[in-house]
Formats: C-alpha cells, structure tokens, sequence
C-alpha cells in the first residue's frame, strides 16, 4: 500500500488496501473505504471552522441522502447541523460526527513542519476523519438492518463547531436526542481504547470592556483605558488562582487591546475558559470571576459586558456500553503500518517532544480502564441525557498529542485512513449488538439513571443563549 500525501489535490487520493474483513458488515466498510478517504481528505483540505463548515456539513449531508437517508438541516437554528434518519422503530441508535477544524494552525501532510499559507485552519483534532468515519458506519448500519430485516433505526448527527462552540449542547437544547436510545462516538488519537474517561466542565466568555480615547500623551486624564479594565480583571482572576480547587482549570487570551500606543483604547476584549470536573464548581467559580469584571471596570472608570460563548457538561461514561464496545474493539485490533508508513511514523515520532507511547502501539488495544481528560467536549451534556460510549483508535502516530501540526499531518495520509476504517468497524459491530439484544440498552439506561441521581434535571451551562454563529468570524 502507497502512503500517499494528500496536498490538496483531489486527485491525490488514498489508495485502498487492508485485511480482507469477517464479517459483511466489515467488508461493506472496506468497499467503502476509496470513496470515504476522499471525503475525508476533502474535508481536510478544506478545514473549515466551527459553524462555518458549510462544504464540509453539505458533503456528509449528501453522501447519506444517496444512500437514502432522510436528512433534516439546519437543526437547532444551526445552518450546519443536521440530521439523517434510516430505518423504523426503536432502538434508536445515534452516532456523532464532527467536521470543524482549529484556527491559527496550519500543515501540510509533510513528516516535517510545512505550514500552509493557503489555510489559516487545519485538522489537528481530526475532525474530518471523524465525521466520515460515522458516516460510513451509519451507511453499514442502514445496509445492515435492511438486509436481516432488523427493527430499529439508526441515526447520524451532523455536530458542527465542537471546538469552542458547544454545538451538540443546542442540539441536546432543542430535544433533539430525546427519544434516542444510545449514543456511539469516537474520537481520533494516537492510540486503540475504549473511553471510560470522565472530562472538564467548561464555561467561556468573551469579557469586553469600554473606556474612552483619548491622545495618550497630550490629554490623558481625558481618556478611560479599556485595556486597562482588561489588565486589571486579569491580574485579580491570577490572584483568584491561588484560592479556588486544585482541578480548575482557568485560561484566558486578549482578543483586542487596542490599535496605537498614543492612542488610549475605547475598548478591548478577553475570552476566558474556566474548567473543572464538576459542573457546579464551574458555576460557583464563574461568579467569581463576574465580580472579579465588574470590579475591573469600576476600578478603571470603565464598563464591562460579558457573552457566554459556549459551556459543556463534563463526560459521564457508560460501563455497559463500554464493555460491549471494547469487545468489538479488541476482536478487531489495532492497525498495521506498511514500510512506508513506518518510515513516515518514524520521522513523525523524531519531531514530539517527550511522547507518551512508542512506535507499535497503534497495533494493540490500550486496557480499559477509568481516566481523567483534563479538556472538555460537548459530547458531555449528550452523555447526560443519553446513555454514551466513546472510542479512540490511532489515526495519528503513537504519541502525538491532538492540536499539534503532526496530528494534521499523519491524519492527511492513509495513517489516518486506516484509524478511520477501525472506528467504523467497531460502531457499526456495537450498534449491531445494541439491536440485537434490547437488555443491553435498558442496561445502559439504569446506569445512566442511577449516575445522574433521582432530582437530575439537564441545565446547559451556556444558558439560554443563541447559537454563537459568528464565534470564529
């Protein structure tokens, strides 16, 4: 098998390759796999950002409607939501794909840093194997039920803008997954597991203060310094630090701060992530933060406003769920590099800086065992609401970290092709268990009912809040 650089060109695809499968549901995957590189590649050289995926969202969409799903857009009064239905009849089983990719970082698919002048986002979570990995397991699925005459229907949820804009989070709002019966999901990284991990709490804001201009040298008693009331929320949140729990997690970047120096700025702004594995301690901490703003600005003679862009539950982990998914997923295995690949994998592995796994651990299942993600997602306010299991499997190379140019680099090969093809095996051979033996579902269900306690009532921590569909603009 050829490792093959995708630069853009879509006529520089993947070539096809792999073990023969077992099962027809295995085998229905590899024949897809030509047409789902090119999807995936696709969506990778377009690198959309959140609620701006709009050829992304449009090709998934697509793709399903020709294979006879019937599609709902523009779901959660979000252009690029959607969702495809196949099938009748409970359980439903729902999948989740992503296709947002992150600013301010770019790659080629080079083993060596080469930014792309052409983009100012890239996949370097992996966004795009994600949404067409659960796009080819839901059209195995959908081949599936049709062909044993199984009941049960099978769902793709089209979740734009996970990176920072909580997308999931208005779709779980909007009661969109009220009537499903399990949640799969997976994710890409550097190794095989099943997650049984738990995640941050997390709330943002953009902070904007208001002050008046004036020339800073000749009239500055006339003048009220914006970026003053931001310099002076920050140093108070800093001190804040020092006595809040251990697990917080509280992030901040100017966004503006002015144009001149001889010019006192009217307004300057500052986004703020505040994170902590519990829910209410991410409420309680925020007010503090809120007073620590408002405090700023009286200081300063300014004034502040704050929007909430986006806030997630952490990950609430279903065991039953999990067992199932993990015996799918070492039946399986991991992945095999070629020569060439390993090649590509080596150099790769050369540029990390202290990595966490070595070179062969993408053939092996990692044990399944409970973890703590110190980052956050908004798959967790769906795995409050319904019963949710996540897998890993290594599309990048054993030790990569996500958010890193060798995260976009390995994911525009076929490295991440063949973690793509492993996790709609193991989906679409999970959801088939879950139809074939109902007890496992209301297994899943009175785990979920007993975690979230008898008084649980779902409250999103970004509020009532629109969609911020300008957030990345």
């Amino acid at each position: 098998m050829k490792l093959r650089y995708w630069t853009g060109s879509l006529g520089l695809l993947l070539a096809s390759g792999g073990i023969a499968a077992q099962s027809d549901t295995e085998r229905f995957i590899d024949r897809l796999e030509g047409s789902s590189s090119a999807i995936a590649m696709q969506i990778w050289d377009w690198a959309e950002v959140g609620y701006q995926e709009e050829l992304s969202s449009a090709l998934l969409a697509q793709t399903l409607a020709d294979a006879g799903f019937s599609i709902d857009k523009g779901v959660a009064d979000i252009p690029t939501a959607f969702v495809a239905s196949a099938g009748s009849g409970t359980p439903v089983i729902a999948l989740l794909a992503e296709y947002d990719a992150l600013p301010g970082i770019t790659q080629t698919a080079s083993a060596t840093r080469d930014e792309r002048s052409d983009r100012i986002a890239g996949h370097a979570c992996g966004h795009h194997l994600l949404g067409t990995g659960s796009v080819a397991a839901a059209l195995a699925l959908k081949d599936w039920l049709q062909r044993t005459g199984t009941q049960g229907t099978v769902r793709l949820y089209g979740t734009p803008a996970e990176e920072g804009g909580s997308g999931k989070v208005y779709m779980v709002r909007a009661g969109l997954f009220d009537d499903v019966d399990a949640v799969l999901a997976w994710h890409p990284s550097s190794r095989n597991s099943t997650s049984v991990t738990t995640s941050l709490a997390n709330r943002s804001a953009k902070f904007r203060f208001y002050g008046r201009s004036a020339h800073a040298a000749a009239a500055p008693e006339k003048a009220r310094s914006a970026l003053d009331g931001v310099e002076a929320f920050n140093y108070m949140v800093n001190l804040m630090r020092e006595h809040v729990p251990q697990e917080t997690r509280i992030h901040y970047v100017i966004t503006e701060g002015g144009k001149a120096p001889n010019v006192v700025p009217d307004f300057a702004e500052v986004f703020y992530y505040v994170r902590h594995p519990d829910a209410e301690n991410v409420r309680q901490i925020w007010e503090r933060v809120d007073a620590a703003a408002l405090g700023a600005a009286a200081g300063t003679g300014t004034r502040v406003e704050a929007e909430i862009i986006h806030g997630n539950l952490p990950l609430l982990p279903n065991r039953v769920l999990a067992n199932v998914m993990h015996a799918q997923l070492q039946a399986l295995g991991g992945v095999s590099y070629s020569a060439e690949e390993q090649a590509y994998a080596e150099q790769i592995h050369g540029s990390l800086y202290q990595p966490s796994l070595s070179l062969g651990d993408e053939q092996t299942v990692m044990p399944m065992k409970p973890e703590n993600n110190p980052g956050s997602t908004d798959v967790g306010d769906v795995s409050w609401t319904v019963p949710t299991i996540e897998l890993e499997t290594a599309t990048w190379v054993p030790g990569t970290s996500a958010h890193s140019w060798q995260a976009i680099a390995a994911g525009g090969t076929s490295i991440g092709i063949k973690g793509m093809q492993l996790a709609a095996k193991t989906m679409a051979l999970t959801a088939q268990a879950l139809y074939s033996d109902p007890t496992i579902v209301a297994k899943a269900k009175s785990e979920l009912a007993e975690a979230r306690g008898p008084d649980y009532v779902y409250a999103p921590l970004l509020g009532d809040r629109e969609p911020p569909l300008d957030y990345r603009r």
